[in-house]
């Protein structure tokens, strides 16, 4: 698949959204001849939170079959710049569109595109906050309903473990996620979610990385709560009973899974190395570590789903 950059563009700065807060990956009706959905994600490729390269995909998705060029710019931009997708595209095409450098100089924290066609179609936005900081007047969407943090981690821990998945999964193929309790101070209250909402729920601002483990090494995992008794909660695809000491029942997107299966998880390095008093993820491998920090992955996930209701914190059943 080629792309074509017809020109170098320029960030865009938070405080320049031409569509502010755009909710899930704009879908609408528009011309004939027009691209119906517009998704971009993340593909980090330095290991330091800063300064960072990283690349921008870009989904797109409904392409007419005589379409064969798409045009996009940055959002807060004037630069137009084109891809052009093969003969045979059968409606959907995925490129790599940008590849941007940030520094702390720069202090971006936000990327969006925007299509040229009649409707002006834009694709959700994706934020990165370690190279900086947001304007003290910007919301990142919003929740519908308090999302509440439990002594287990509850809906809150639910939300990020979601968010955590859905930032890496187009990239790495990754299936489920997991996160631990430590680290979380509050919950979001329902309304606008502001930048210190998003510090207080996880300020350790660590990258999203995914591994591949067997489900028997994954329940070894899951089976010892750290001292505290805190045990790790899953993102909405992966759902688990702990038992007397034991994981007696686990399914991956509803199906029951079997011990020599492996699964792509989400989580960051930290947990994974067993530094939350939760077990070493041993006999893992890494599959992916372009994922973004963690605060950015859930105000990405918050603008693109708002507003935002809370998970029922019901994914990891006790006896």
């Amino acid at each position: 698949m080629g792309v074509v950059v017809l020109a170098s563009g320029a960030f865009v700065p938070a405080a320049a959204h031409a569509v502010p807060n755009q909710a899930v990956s704009a879908t609408r009706d528009s011309a004939q001849n027009s691209v119906q959905k517009a998704t971009i994600f993340f593909e980090r490729t330095t290991a330091t939170k800063c300064p960072l390269t990283f690349k921008i995909h870009g989904s797109f998705e409904g392409i007419p079959a005589d379409r064969r060029l798409i045009q996009y710019r940055l959002v807060g931009t004037e630069e137009w710049k084109a891809i052009k997708a093969p003969a045979d595209h059968g409606g959907s095409f995925t490129a790599v569109l940008e590849t941007l450098d940030w520094d702390r100089e720069t202090g971006k924290t936000s990327v969006q595109i925007e299509l040229k066609q009649p409707d002006g179609l834009v694709s959700n936005t994706l934020y990165y906050f370690e190279c900086g900081w947001p304007g003290g007047e910007e919301t990142f969407g919003a929740t519908a309903e308090d999302i509440a943090l439990t002594s287990s981690g509850g809906p809150l821990a639910e939300l990020v473990a979601d968010a955590y998945l859905d930032s890496v999964q187009a990239a790495s193929g990754a299936e489920a996620a997991l996160v631990g309790r430590h680290g979380f101070f509050t919950g979001l209250n329902a309304g606008p979610v502001t930048y210190q909402e998003l510090w207080d729920t996880q300020p350790a601002g660590l990258a999203v990385d995914v591994n591949a483990v067997t489900v028997a090494q994954l329940k070894k995992v899951l089976a010892a709560p750290n001292p505290k008794g805190w045990v790790l909660t899953p993102s909405a695809s992966l759902r688990y009973t702990l038992e007397g000491g034991a994981v007696t029942e686990m399914t991956l997107n509803g199906v029951p899974v079997t011990d020599d299966q492996v699964i792509k998880v989400a989580a960051n390095y930290v947990l994974v190395a067993g530094d939350l008093g939760y077990p070493k993820w041993e006999g893992s491998t890494t599959v992916y570590r372009g994922g973004p920090d963690d605060r950015g992955a859930l105000a990405s996930y918050i603008v693109k789903n708002s507003p935002v209701k809370a998970p029922l914190g019901d994914r990891v059943t006790i006896r």
